[in-house]
């Protein structure tokens, strides 16, 4: 597990303003559009092994859409406060409690088995499709308000084929989500035809000395 992730996460930041980023942001799947939550105490069809093949399944179709995933304990959460954390989560995340031995043939294979580690413990996990840091904003807000600090932090998540602690999930809550990175580059391309504008319409004496200031604005 990673707690050194200043390099990384800056890697994962340029990422998203570059050609080939290698976190690729996904529309929200229409078979989870709305926040999900399983609590386990399977019976009937759910313990045969059709019914633990399909639970895997399922588990796989959420990694294939999630950008990102982290685990949390399970255990002592009252079904009001679970209630109340389902309704705060963004739209596009799924959480749920998986047994650890499905959980472990569910990351089998894909980018999120380097994962296996935080199988420990009843187990609740949060599938991401895109809010991250909204998500991980829900979640640090529940433990504030439940008081479960102590007894419910983060045990660590997978992004992009790695694992982080606790630490390097929060740290990665807090860079700028899709929406905001697309707003500073469309802000960026805005301001560029207006400086263009400033040094056409200069008069003439002064041609020289707004060329100089739209190049200096243009490097900061």
């Amino acid at each position: 597990m990673k707690s050194a992730i200043l390099f990384s996460l800056a890697g994962t930041a340029a990422a998203f303003t570059g050609s080939s980023s290698s976190v690729h942001h996904r529309q929200t799947s229409s078979a989870f559009r709305r926040s999900d939550l399983n609590m386990g105490g399977a019976k009937g069809y759910a313990t045969t092994m059709d019914g633990k093949k399909e639970r895997v399944e399922t588990i796989k179709t959420l990694l294939d859409s999630s950008e990102m995933v982290f685990s949390v304990p399970a255990a002592a959460l009252t079904v009001k406060q679970v209630s109340g954390l389902r309704r705060s989560l963004p739209e596009g995340t799924t959480m749920s409690v998986v047994k650890n031995k499905l959980m472990l043939r569910a990351l089998d294979g894909t980018p999120y088995e380097a994962g296996n580690d935080l199988v420990v413990g009843p187990s609740m996990w949060f599938f991401i499709e895109e809010d991250i840091g909204g998500t991980i904003d829900a979640y640090n807000k529940f433990l504030k308000d439940a008081g479960k600090k102590e007894t419910h932090n983060i045990v660590g998540g997978v992004i992009d084929g790695s694992v982080y602690d606790a630490a390097g999930v929060n740290a990665i809550g807090k860079l700028p989500s899709k929406l905001e990175l697309m707003a500073q580059i469309a802000g960026g391309i805005k301001a560029v035809p207006t400086k263009v504008a400033r040094v056409i319409k200069a008069p003439t004496s002064k041609l020289a000395r707004a060329i100089k200031l739209a190049t200096e604005e243009s490097s900061e």
